[in-house]
């Protein structure tokens, strides 16, 4: 018989050992476990909200007072066509629409007094989209299981013609710290 190198013999040594220590079942059992831990640490809750308004690009603060504009102040966390393009205001809908009661609510940052203020988004409904200014900007959005702050919802389900037209935005207060 040919002699073995000490490398094979220690394979073998080593293998033999642990096959003795250890079965299948429980290796699998444990391979299985590993598995599923790891698919779940990604469900895992983390707060990136600190990272992810860093990342944002700095938008150009319209302090004119143009409505019409998606850089207006407290359009930050508006997502549809903006209602005063489209025959309304930026706070009330244009005619032949009604708000939905139910909304999406942001904070936002007025450059020119410097405050933060509460701001509430409704979707006009009843008419085909407008189709002008549309304006998507995601400032703070949560994710959809917090519906409240998230404006990828078609909040016009909730009217008698969920059909969308535009959005406006109303002030609510100041946001206090």
């Amino acid at each position: 018989m040919k002699s073995r190198s000490i490398l094979d013999r220690w394979f073998e040594s080593s293998s033999r050992s642990l096959a003795q220590r250890t079965s299948r079942r429980g290796f699998l059992g444990t391979f299985g476990r590993i598995l599923v831990g790891a698919s779940v640490l990604p469900l895992l809750p983390i707060d990136r909200s600190g990272s992810a308004s860093a990342a944002e690009p700095p938008l150009k603060k319209s302090v004119t007072g143009d409505q019409s504009s998606c850089d207006y102040w407290k359009f930050c966390a508006i997502d549809g066509f903006l209602c005063s393009c489209c025959g309304g205001s930026s706070s009330t809908c244009p005619p032949g629409t009604t708000p939905s009661p139910i909304t999406w609510i942001g904070t936002c940052h007025n450059p020119v007094d410097g405050r933060d203020y509460i701001v509430s988004y409704n979707d006009c409904c009843g008419k085909t989209s407008c189709g002008n200014c549309f304006c998507n900007r995601n400032e703070r959005e949560k994710p959809l299981y917090r519906l409240s702050v998230n404006n990828d919802v078609n909040w016009c389900m909730a009217n008698d013609n969920p059909n969308y037209h535009c959005s406006v935005s109303l002030i609510l207060g100041v946001a206090e710290k």
